[in-house]
């Protein structure tokens, strides 16, 4: 929702930083359950010295004086007494029942009736409204009928002169200069913090001063990204009767902190019927169904998702959560439903509500919950696959359909107003186009009108001449028909799916050339990207600058905005600029409505047709599409988008679009354009901008509306029938009217659906369409059938005649869809079995990263599984700690670390210089570790005596590995060695090896006190131990270990952290070039070569 409603207390928080002096400061006190009254006076100490004040519910509540919800000229004592009877007490208004918890106590301003008005400023389409009243207060009554207005257009301000005159006749002559100066500067602060609705009664003048007592706002809150450092904290509390659940508050953070738009209210706990629906047309329309049904009491929430595969999890658990609370007699049904997506894979949205599913098996058993599915688009086979899979083992009834049933039959299914069919046969389909022989036999109907313009059929002459003079003629200076099959595009964005989805289709409608010609990404230069046009490949240009891009494009007219919600605005009056673009579709949602409003101002001036905001677009069938609109191929095809049907339809949904597109085309031969205005409160272009092109144009026969609750644009419609403007047969439904059920307000999916009146209830719009002759079916399950009735009236009267069907191009597959599908299958270039970064959490060796973090296994327990596969013990993970503690750095004269300084001083990056330090790493250096290993446990394996070991050594002539020291000795023993010994032999299981090579350094130090085992010979022989008595590795895998260079590993990276040291040690110490010093080296020249032969 866009509009949402604040504390009064924020709003005159805001008034007070913005309104300067035009007004007295509101001093205010909030005060909550648990409130410290002690800390409260300190920090207001006006409490105490005012005698008189006045203590309210600050919680969204209307007509709180007469509700006797106002305590008026009280001391703070007797405000705490009152507020002892209502503080968190529960309160019940009309049907809603809440917990009055949030109240604000302020001065009492003493005043007469006289010196009260009353103010409200809102927003409209093309205005914003100042209403004003010279007699404020709570018997003001009806306030539209008694006030005067103001109307201030869009992209304008008041005068002074228009206030006073149209508003202010009737105040005291005295009152006019303060009054007019407050309205103007309340004005400015309206639209510049983006207000959308301001009401001040009463608004008191008295002793020549300002006072704003009771306030109700409500704030844009899209315009946060613009306002965020004039609003500071901004909290947006739920309608009375309305608190959070814990499961709702989960999906809210849950909404905010992900890319996913997921919206749960929790309506009726003890309800039967429970819903899981993707998209917010779709929920709205699901809930539609259950109340026209007449099974309102039975539904237990509301719900939208647009879901990825963690948060559908994540919801589908919280919707469990609820739902296995309370039984119910008859058992509970759980809705699992949706429109057809566009682009999002529903077998992985699917695979999450399963884990949910399987998480709750014995509770959904417990509580006799019967599931019903219905779900369509990409790789929706597969997702429907598994869920009829989960239905054989979960215990639980499931029936599952797909697109070949109705959107919300399975609501009736479900409450046995209809019989389950039996499973339906399969289309032969993919999950982008029909495989050979499915693409006629499964057809719905085997006829369709033809088109001349769109498919080169021949139709009359006649028919012929109109279209032609259709792409000229204009309504209100717009043209009647946006696209045609030349029209040529430019995608603003690098949105490579879409443009790939627009040249696919395409090519399926038979085009001669992409309508894609070029695309504009402000973040890179000029360069050109490959697309496939069918089977070869093609580059379109991108270019970083509008204006070249214009310039070398002058036969584009239609521009897609994929700009983000924050850049959309001035993308689009940039675009504007060039009047060679009639149409563009914005497609971010969330758009701030001030600049929605001005973005529909200047594309009037200009004659530019706007569709969205907040859309998925619109398509004419045979010539173009708008971005993703119409889905993957599959559904392009099924739906018979390919070529041009005879329907119309708009709506403001994108995701209902696709619904619309296939009932259409399994009830008539299809449709002929459809487009989705958007779904935020101020579309660019409105239901009749498109139903009066569709009225205009001979090639469309019928007329299709979905509407919504919210607005009153659908009685321009009601008007328009009425007048005969629209004399073409309309099928009009609005959705929403499940929202009389509400007892509170509930937000539903799109911005604009909400109803701020009677008239603009979907009920009421339903009722005043069927009177004027549209079709209105009794509920949105009805809706195909009287779409069918309404064509097979129209073929009757030889209005549409049938017309053979045509097969259309085939489009290749693209190669990682078809993998994805399980399609075909190719050998990988690479293998890969310790980490997976491609699901929703990044794996090591299976493992999510995030429990690697709650069990707190450390980097030992992170090298355990990316070297070894394995969870280690924690004796064993805490041991590679330790090592690479020991082996971090050895101090600058080692080979390794100096060639680093070395590298660093002569100012190369870290890299080099690690690198440079690294290759020092081998035999003789570091090196010890593998060696070490390999002699000793060799030894012990074949049964050598330590003695014979030592010996047998010596007659090779070979040093023994990890034996000796420069510096360290028996009597100065190297403590790293002291401390690893320790820990072994203390939590190793057993330490065989690490014995025998004690036994070794007793013979060396005999002869030498140096020859210790040093820690490189150590480490080499404990780690053997390690890997061959931890219980996770047999002796073959311990040996392939040593042999591979595992242990080596430890050196290299506890070493890495040595050298990185020593690079940022030289680096804060400024060194400069290191040269050698030449004292240091001996010069010896070869004699006698300057003698003379």
């Amino acid at each position: 929702m866009s509009a949402k409603a604040i504390y009064e207390s924020k709003g005159k928080e805001l008034l007070n930083k913005f309104l300067n002096d035009e007004a007295v400061k509101n001093r205010l006190a909030e005060v909550t359950e648990g409130v410290n009254w002690d800390k409260l006076t300190q920090d207001n100490p006006w409490l105490l010295s005012e005698t008189k004040l006045v203590v309210k519910p600050d919680q969204l509540i209307k007509r709180r004086g007469k509700l006797g919800l106002i305590k008026a000229g009280a001391n703070l004592a007797g405000c705490r007494e009152w507020l002892n009877g209502k503080l968190g007490k529960d309160f019940k208004i009309g049907a809603s029942t809440g917990k009055l918890k949030h109240f604000v106590i302020e001065p009492f301003v003493a005043h007469q009736q006289s010196e009260e008005f009353y103010v409200c400023i809102f927003s409209h389409r093309y205005a914003d409204s100042i209403l004003f009243h010279h007699e404020g207060g709570i018997d003001i009554g009806d306030v539209d009928a008694k006030a005067v207005k103001l109307e201030v257009p869009v992209g304008s301000d008041p005068t002074a002169d228009s206030v006073k005159t149209q508003l202010l006749s009737k105040v005291p002559a005295g009152a006019q200069g303060a009054l007019t100066k407050f309205i103007l500067a309340l004005y400015k602060v309206y639209k510049d913090l983006h207000f959308t609705y301001m009401e001040i009664n009463p608004l008191v003048m008295t002793g020549g001063k300002i006072y704003i007592l009771d306030l109700a706002a409500k704030i844009d809150q899209c315009a946060e990204f613009l306002c965020k450092s004039k609003w500071g904290e901004l909290e947006f509390p739920p309608p009375f009767g309305r608190d959070a659940l814990p499961e709702e508050a989960y999906i809210a953070d849950l909404d905010s902190k992900s890319g996913a738009s997921l919206k749960l209210t929790v309506l009726n706990k003890k309800g039967r019927i429970w819903t899981m629906v993707a998209g917010g047309g779709a929920s709205v329309i699901y809930a539609d169904t259950i109340c026209d049904l007449e099974r309102a009491s039975d539904l237990a929430n509301y719900g939208a998702s647009t879901l990825v595969l963690k948060s559908n999890t994540d919801k589908t658990i919280q919707i469990l959560v609820s739902l296995t609370q309370e039984k119910h007699a008859e058992g509970k049904i759980l809705i699992i439903g949706g429109g057809i997506a566009n682009f999002t894979n529903v077998a992985m949205t699917f695979k999450g509500i399963v884990r949910a599913l399987l998480e709750f098996q014995q509770k959904l058993i417990e509580f006799d919950v019967k599931i019903y599915v219905r779900r369509a688009g990409p790789n929706y086979q597969e997702g429907l696959r598994i869920m009829r899979e989960l239905g054989d083992n979960l215990g639980v009834p499931i029936q599952v359909f797909g697109p070949e049933t109705h959107m919300t039959a399975i609501v009736s299914m479900a409450l046995g107003k209809r019989d389950i069919p039996p499973m339906p046969k399969r289309l032969q389909t993919t999950a982008n186009f029909l495989l050979p022989g499915g693409a006629l036999a499964k057809s719905p109907t085997t006829s369709r009108r033809g088109s001349s313009n769109e498919l080169n059929q021949s139709t009359s002459s006649t028919a012929s001449a109109q279209l032609e003079s259709l792409a000229n003629q204009t309504e209100g200076g717009k043209d009647v028909m946006l696209f045609n099959k030349g029209t040529k595009a430019i995608i603003w964005g690098m949105q490579m799916r879409a443009v790939q989805s627009m040249m696919d289709y395409d090519y399926v409608c038979s085009r001669k050339e992409p309508s894609v010609v070029a695309m504009i990404y402000p973040f890179t230069g000029d360069h050109k990207q490959k697309f496939y046009w069918g089977h070869k490949e093609v580059l379109i240009p991108a270019y970083k600058n509008m204006a070249d891009c214009m310039k070398k494009h002058p036969d584009a007219d239609v521009l897609i905005n994929f700009a983000s919600l924050r850049s959309a605005y001035e993308s689009t009056v940039e675009t504007m600029n060039f009047p060679q673009i009639r149409t563009i579709a914005i497609i971010a949602e969330g758009i701030p409505e001030n600049l929605t409003r001005q973005l529909v101002k200047t594309a009037d001036e200009k004659k530019v047709a706007i569709i969205g905001p907040a859309t998925v677009g619109g398509v004419k069938p045979g010539c173009f599409k708008i971005g993703n609109t119409g889905g993957m191929l599959d559904n392009i095809l099924s739906s018979k988008l390919y070529r041009p049907g005879s329907v119309a339809y708009v709506s403001r949904s994108g995701g209902m679009s696709n619904e619309l597109n296939n009932i259409i085309a399994l009830n008539t031969n299809g449709v002929y354009e459809g487009v989705a205005i958007g779904g935020d409160r101020y579309p660019g272009t409105t239901f009749m901008d498109h139903i009066l092109r569709y009225q205009d144009n001979p090639e469309v026969k019928m007329l299709v509306l979905l509407g919504e609750v919210g607005g009153v644009e659908e009685y321009r419609l009601v008007n328009a029938l009425k007048e005969n403007r629209i004399n073409k047969p309309v099928i009009a439904w609005c959705i929403g009217t499940c929202a009389k059920m509400f007892t509170s307000e509930v937000q539903f999916g799109h911005a604009g659906a909400c109803a701020n009146a009677d008239s603009e209830t979907a009920e009421a719009k339903n009722k005043a369409l069927k009177e004027v002759g549209a079709s209105v079916p009794r509920s949105f399950d009805e809706l195909g059938t009287v779409i069918r009735q309404v064509y097979e009236k129209l073929v009757e009267e030889g209005a549409i005649v049938p017309q053979p069907e045509e097969a259309p191009p085939t489009v290749p597959m693209d190669y990682n869809w078809a993998r994805e599908l399980g399609l075909i299958r190719k050998p990988a270039s690479f293998m890969t079995s310790i980490c997976d970064e491609r699901g929703h959490e990044l794996l090591y060796a299976g493992i999510p990263i995030t429990d690697i973090f709650k069990e707190d296994m450390g980097i030992g327990g992170v090298l355990s599984l990316l070297w070894f596969q394995r969870r280690l013990p924690k004796y064993a993970t805490k041991f590679i700690e330790m090592c690479l503690m020991v082996t971090a750095d050895h101090g600058p004269a080692v080979s390794g670390a100096h060639n680093t300084i070395v590298c660093a001083r002569a100012g190369k990056d870290l890299i080099s210089s690690l690198t440079s330090g690294l290759l020092t790493i081998g035999d003789r250096f570091g090196g010890a570790l593998d060696a070490a290993a390999r002699q000793f446990s060799d030894a012990y394996d074949t049964g050598l005596i330590p003695m014979d070991f030592v010996n047998d050594m010596r007659k090779k002539g070979q040093l023994i590995m990890g034996i000796g020291h420069r510096v360290k000795s028996l009597n100065n023993p190297d403590m790293r060695v002291v401390i690893l010994k320790e820990y072994v032999q203390k939590n190793f299981p057993a330490s065989p090896l690490l014995n025998y090579a004690l036994e070794v350094e007793k013979i060396t130090t005999s002869k030498k006190p140096n020859l210790i085992l040093n820690v490189d010979g150590f480490i080499g022989v404990s780690f053997v131990d390690l890997l061959r008595t931890c219980g996770c590795f047999t002796r073959e895998e311990s040996q392939e270990y040593v042999e591979i260079g595992a242990l080596n590993a430890l050196f290299v990276l506890g070493r890495s952290m040595g050298f990185i040291g020593h690079y940022l040690d030289q680096k804060r110490l400024k060194q400069g070039l290191y040269r050698h010093p030449w004292d240091d080296i001996s010069y010896i020249m070869p004699e006698g070569l300057n003698e003379t032969a």
